[in-house]
């Protein structure tokens, strides 16, 4: 790490929830370092940390407020240090957060993060807590400074908030009504992070496929897709998460007409019972989504499909969640984020009857997580001898230090681990490598390396090692889906973009 600036005020974002909560921290540091503070280094408390809540989860209060509790022997020590929360749960609990925890010093919700650095100095000069939420967006979050967790791969964001109603979800209220981008910005956005050695970008949206709604384009995601294909030096673009009643023919054309974009696919599925995703206002059925996953395979037949589920939503039966099991048999998703069912106040499923007994709920989750595993263990499988252009990621295999691998994605997104060779490839880099052994989860190639590719990814991480700090911390409520960056792995959560 380089010696920061002198007297410099450090900080630390803490993030928890979606991909839309990771990409919005990244725009909090980048606020945060344009208004001169500079990134905490491992093992010291930041002199401002700054929490990015999520309010999916029936027990996300009590983790913020246990947090706080933990940081308050440190404030009382350290009389220029600030606590600020933002995100979902900021914005729908507003006041109640300083009332609980008065020594936090700044609140602030989903529509006005670039408010940060005006409220925390406020919060310091006026000697009181600053608590802000508007109801609306203030201005659209891509426009802010941005400090990019990942040299090699990022997120764009497309659009913000959701028109959808699943009366599981929180998010439509504390998000708001759909915003988009217009192409042109995003596109803009696409070539500079090219040009600054980005080769993967990942679009982001609540609803990422009905882009264009705002400005009355149906089709507009698809050409959006094309566009990217156009970018050059951008060799890989992935989107999450598409909703199924949205989903056209169009998107799947141009998916697989595109060569950079990949042959992956993350389709939220949450239940396979026609009578539950009623219940939860999924406005599709078991049968759309399966005609969904056999156009997409007919015309990519190498295509990774994944999902999220959730298991035990109020009043689901024995037969509806044998529906579910039926459609993951039919799907063969190279995987599955499954999550139980867990009451988010605020939303209409919490006072639904019928909740499901928690033992229940266990046992179910558990069959669909050994149906699953054997499932993603065969697709694996067929993987086995296949060589695969895989890009280095930094941080995404936990035993790579103990195994002597490197690990990095494969086209489709496949998590592989590959032995390192004489010469080292950087993060960003490309190798080609043989597939060995296949587990539920990873792929393994033991050989050796066939192709190494310096990219202008790997240089741009590799000046990166002379930056300043560390990246903010990124503490994931929910697994992603090509991510940009490294992440922790998921709990169990019924937290989706979708």
């Amino acid at each position: 790490m380089t010696v920061t600036q002198e007297g410099a005020r450090t900080y630390e974002v803490r993030t928890y929830g979606c991909q839309m909560n990771v990409h919005d921290s990244e725009r909090l540091s980048g606020l945060l370092e344009e208004a001169g503070y500079v990134p905490a280094s491992g093992g010291e408390t930041a002199d401002v940390v700054v929490f990015n809540t999520c309010a999916v989860r029936e027990n996300a209060d009590n983790r913020l407020y246990g947090n706080l509790g933990h940081l308050r022997p440190a404030k009382v020590r350290n009389p220029r240090m600030q606590i600020a929360v933002g995100g979902c749960l900021a914005q729908k609990d507003q006041g109640e957060i300083v009332r609980k925890a008065p020594w936090v010093d700044v609140v602030f919700g989903t529509h006005n993060i670039g408010s940060l650095p005006v409220l925390l100095e406020r919060a310091r000069v006026e000697g009181e807590a600053q608590v802000e939420l508007k109801e609306s967006l203030e201005t659209f979050p891509s426009t802010l400074p941005t400090r990019r967790e990942s040299a090699y791969a990022a997120w764009v964001a497309i659009s913000v908030g959701c028109n959808n109603t699943c009366t599981f979800c929180i998010v439509p209220s504390l998000r708001g009504k759909e915003k988009d981008r217009r192409p042109g910005d995003i596109l803009a956005e696409v070539r500079t992070l090219v040009e600054q050695g980005v080769l993967e970008v990942t679009l982001l949206g609540q609803n990422v496929n009905t882009y264009g709604v705002e400005f009355g384009d149906r089709l507009a995601f698809g050409k959006l897709l094309r566009a990217c294909g156009d970018v050059e030096g951008l060799e890989r673009v992935r989107f999450t998460s598409p909703h199924p009643a949205a989903f056209t023919d169009d998107v799947i054309a141009a998916m697989a007409e595109t060569p950079n974009v990949m042959h992956q696919l993350h389709m939220p599925l949450q239940s396979g019972s026609d009578r539950v995703l009623k219940a939860m206002r999924r406005s599709y059925r078991a049968e759309r989504y399966l005609g969904i996953i056999e156009r997409v395979r007919a015309a990519m037949p190498d295509a990774a499909i994944s999902t999220d589920i959730i298991v035990g939503f109020p009043g689901e039966t024995e037969e509806d969640f044998q529906g579910t099991l039926d459609v993951v048999r039919q799907s063969r998703f190279a995987n599955a984020f499954t999550f139980q069912y867990s009451i988010r106040p605020g939303t209409p499923a919490a006072t639904m009857p019928d909740q499901v007994p928690k033992e229940v709920v266990q046992e179910r989750y558990e069959r669909l997580v050994a149906l699953q595993e054997e499932i993603s263990w065969e697709e694996n499988k067929k993987q086995v001898g296949r060589t695969l252009d895989v890009l280095v990621a930094e941080g995404e295999g936990r035993k790579d230090d103990a195994t002597r691998r490197l690990s990095g994605r494969a086209p489709d997104n496949r998590l592989v681990h590959f032995a390192a060779g004489d010469e080292t490839p950087r993060p960003g880099d490309l190798v080609t490598v043989e597939v060995t052994y296949a587990a539920p989860h990873h792929l393994v190639a033991d050989g050796p390396v066939r192709a190494l590719r310096r990219t202008r990814a790997g240089d741009a991480w590799e000046a990166r090692q002379g930056g300043s700090g560390a990246a903010p911390g990124v503490m994931l409520g929910m697994p992603t889906i090509g991510r940009p960056a490294p992440a922790p792995a998921p709990a169990a959560s019924g937290c989706s973009l979708t």
